[in-house]
């Protein structure tokens, strides 16, 4: 079983910036993708951005690439999402996930991966 923590959620001004983070329990798998999902109310949840651990390639929604940055930490336990130039439209509960399936490519449909944070929630004014 592996937990996903996290944290960084918060109310930002339109314009202004976020770091998210999220911690995984454990790391003893050799090939994984970590990703970013968000869900605003009355909307289904959608990719944000992931990346491929082994390789460190990233992707992006269209929604958000050139203004967000998916990165890894340095004891490989950590992912973060940093998130510029926000807008109202960016609000949403964002959740961390795990993908365990060792494709070695970034798959951007929520329900391929295996596990998930509770969310933290991103709300930016206008």
């Amino acid at each position: 079983q592996v937990q996903l923590a996290e944290s960084g959620g918060g109310l930002v001004q339109a314009g202004g910036s976020l770091r998210l983070s999220c911690t995984m329990s454990r790391r003893t798998f050799s090939s994984y993708v970590m990703g970013w999902f968000r869900q605003a109310p009355g909307k289904e949840r959608e990719f944000v951005a992931a990346i491929n651990w082994s390789g460190g390639s990233t992707d992006y929604a269209d929604s958000v690439r050139g203004r967000f940055t998916i990165s890894r930490g340095n004891a490989k336990s950590t992912v973060y999402l940093q998130m510029n130039s926000l807008k109202p439209e960016d609000t949403a509960v964002y959740y961390c996930a795990l993908d365990l399936s060792g494709l070695g490519y970034i798959v951007v449909q929520a329900y391929k991966y295996d596990y998930w944070g509770q969310g933290t929630q991103v709300t930016v004014s206008s």
